[in-house]
């Protein structure tokens, strides 16, 4: 069987930041509240002009560096905060990054899990055609609402992955465990912004089907807990995925976390406490984390993933990490992308996620702010309208209050 997986992926999130701390004096509450009860340091803020569509084309134009754009024949958009009923997002995306019209472009729904959904239904089509290559992006801005009790785990970020044959960073292995049941733990109504979330009941079931999904995986594969070196799971906020993997250890009979199992899955974690929860993104952006973050050399090593979405579906999968992996990373954009976030004040918070886009076909031109190489740039006669920039063209709008994290 050939070999398929990730050639090479790259993440993007906002240049625009909220301090955590910030947060919690904002709201009366001690400095660390949320460090110590979510794990997370900041969380990615969008400013207007900045979507899922902006996004996903940032990470999208740096995972396709050196990649021929004639070979990609499929491009999978994987979201829950999509921006239109019918169209695709990735359409757009499509069309500013060039790709070829010889191309199948499909938008996938089902919460935080329709990444790992593309990326598996991309699989048997590189096997047939391996000279092709596929682009699953996941893009999402996660939204609860000002002083709700989600407030603190939101976030924005998106990740492109290029799929192909005999793939540079990771190799799939075939076995895999996945559940499905229709429980509502988290939704959102087509007639609300921000989500409705049952979030002890949400997080239950988070461990829940970890369970069963991993228990089907290892009945199909073999392997156990010690046949994987390291781990990344989908992080609605770090804390619940520290939860997760002392679970996992748990019902393979190893009750106490050890300093070498924390060892397997910190690492994947470090973008996930700078960005917060990026929904279908976040799962792979820990991959990236751990790519990036881990110091001893991967090659070889199998990788577990715990890939989860309210509603819910769950899945088990694994993947071995290919030889020469390091020369198709991307550490040291991700590194300057967070070493540059501007930060928030609470005010200013406020203000970007208040703001009021029309919604009534009305034409809007949007304000400059910090968005990469694209932005969304105004709302006419009920279509949206993007643009490919300059980076000399960006305007910094928001002052710094404290040194970028």
């Amino acid at each position: 069987m050939v070999n398929v997986g990730i050639d090479t992926l790259a993440i993007y999130s906002s240049h625009y930041a909220l301090a955590l701390p910030t947060l919690a004096l904002a709201k009366g509450y001690e400095a660390n509240k949320y460090e110590m009860s979510l794990g997370q340091c900041t969380m990615s803020v969008p400013p207007p002009g900045e979507d899922i569509v902006t996004m996903a084309l940032n990470a999208a134009q740096q995972a396709l560096q050196g990649i021929a754009l004639q070979t990609i024949e499929m491009l999978l958009f994987a979201t829950e905060s999509g921006i239109d009923q019918s169209k695709a997002a990735g359409l757009y995306v499509h069309h500013l990054l060039g790709l070829s019209p010889r191309c199948r472009v499909v938008e996938l729904k089902q919460a935080c899990y329709s990444a790992t959904a593309a990326l598996q239904l991309a699989l048997p089509f590189l096997r047939e055609n391996p000279e092709k290559k596929v682009l699953v992006i996941a893009s999402d801005i996660a939204r609860y609402g000002l002083d709700t009790s989600g407030e603190s785990s939101q976030g924005a970020g998106a990740v492109a992955l290029v799929l192909s044959a005999n793939p540079r960073l990771l190799a799939f292995e075939p076995e895999y465990g996945v559940v499905a049941e229709d429980v509502m733990d988290f939704w959102r109504p087509n007639y609300r912004d921000e989500a409705l979330v049952d979030g002890k009941y949400s997080s239950r079931l988070y461990l829940t089907m970890l369970e069963k999904c991993w228990k089907q995986y290892q009945s199909l594969s073999g392997r156990g807990i010690h046949d994987h070196a390291y781990y990344c799971y989908h992080v609605p906020v770090p804390k619940l995925v520290e939860k997760a993997h002392a679970y996992l250890l748990k019902i393979n009979g190893q009750e106490k976390m050890t300093e070498a199992a924390e060892q397997q899955f910190q690492a994947s974690l470090h973008y996930g406490r700078k960005m917060g929860n990026s929904y279908t993104a976040s799962l792979y952006v820990a991959l990236a984390s751990l790519f990036d973050n881990v110091k001893e050399d991967l090659t070889h090593q199998r990788i577990g993933f715990y890939s989860y979405g309210s509603g819910c579906v769950a899945e088990y999968f694994s993947g071995i990490v290919q030889p020469q992996y390091q020369r198709a990373l991307h550490s040291h954009y991700h590194a300057d992308l967070f070493a540059h976030r501007t930060l928030l004040s609470y005010a200013d918070y406020v203000n970007f996620y208040q703001f009021p886009y029309v919604k009534d076909g009305g034409e809007q031109t949007l304000p400059v702010y910090q968005t990469g190489l694209f932005r969304l740039t105004k709302l006419q006669q009920h279509k949206r309208v993007y643009e490919k920039i300059e980076p000399a063209w960006q305007q910094h709008h928001v002052e710094p209050v404290q040194a970028a994290l």
